[in-house]
């Protein structure tokens, strides 16, 4: 009889776990920005959860997302020391959304690579109270308990980020159509060879980050200047002979480019524009981080 208990108890646990598991997943992986770590967290999650008597958990969502908060922030810890070490510039993992995501506006801006690259300048707190408050509108108590701080602290800390967030995200969100035309002139740039189409587009500052992981090329710090960022290009994909393709996709829940060389997948392009002009560039090559591009990832808020 006990084992049969159990068994149930075991199935109702994970019936509850597979229905918050999307959202689960898209909380770790906006503290994490990595979909491996995310999916580490969950499994985490998972072997705590059924360690819970379910039916005397009032929210069980909530609690799931307590659990998942505090896993991300032990690996966060842990993570910041990993990325140290790292070879040339940091990307987030890039994943393969439905294009739906881009619908959902502020879930889009969160996961953004730009938005992404922002989250990475806080303390793990703030950014765990950030993306609770900010994203899936998690209330301050919930929050308080999620990171063991007082709701009053958590509350400033809140402030605090949104604060550090504010100065650094786009003046005003460029539209999905001024994205997509920003990517299909850079399309257009790379195919033809022709780098006019790809300086009418940048911003005399844009930011290229290139993100190689030391397993392929790539600029070990920021290319800064439209000029310089064309002249990259152009030193890259200008002197290969492979045929180059470049095709639109949902990453992250923004327009962006799979780019393969001879068919073969070499790394995953975003962007982020303001007033119709590319401001980042931020090219993903490193192998290890392309698995996500496959095959699509949901993420909810």
């Amino acid at each position: 009889m006990g084992d049969h208990a159990t068994d149930h108890a075991t199935d109702r646990a994970t019936e509850t776990f597979v229905a918050h598991r999307d959202l689960l997943f898209t909380v770790a992986y906006e503290m994490l920005g990595s979909a491996a770590d995310a999916e580490d967290v969950l499994q985490e999650t998972w072997l705590r959860w059924i360690r819970v008597d379910g039916e005397r958990v009032s929210d069980q969502r909530a609690y799931l997302v307590r659990i998942t908060t505090r896993q991300s922030l032990n690996r966060m810890r842990a993570v910041r020391r990993r990325r140290e070490a790292y070879v040339g510039q940091w990307l987030p993992e890039p994943v393969l959304t439905a294009p739906d995501v881009a619908e959902d506006v502020e879930l889009a801006e969160s996961v953004s690579m730009a938005m992404m690259l922002v989250l990475e300048r806080l303390s793990p707190t703030e950014r765990a109270v950030f993306v609770l408050r900010e994203v899936f509108d998690v209330g301050y108590g919930e929050i308080a308990e999620a990171v063991g701080k007082s709701p009053a602290a958590v509350r400033q800390i809140a402030h605090r980020a949104r604060r550090h967030v504010e100065a650094r995200r786009p003046r005003r969100a460029a539209s999905l159509s001024e994205t997509r035309a920003a990517l299909e002139s850079f399309r257009r740039s790379i195919e033809t060879g022709n780098p006019q189409d790809l300086l009418d587009v940048l911003a005399p500052d844009v930011v290229f980050v290139g993100d190689g992981g030391g397993f392929k090329r790539a600029a070990l710090r920021p290319v800064v200047g439209a000029g310089k960022v064309v002249r990259f290009f152009r030193g890259g994909y200008g002197r290969t002979e492979s045929t180059i393709t470049c095709d639109p996709t949902v990453v992250n829940g923004n327009p962006a480019l799979v780019i393969r060389l001879d068919g073969e997948l070499d790394g995953v392009l975003t962007i982020r524009v303001e007033d119709a002009r590319v401001t980042g560039l931020y090219y993903v090559r490193n192998p290890e981080k392309l698995s996500r591009v496959a095959s699509e990832t949901r993420l909810v808020s």
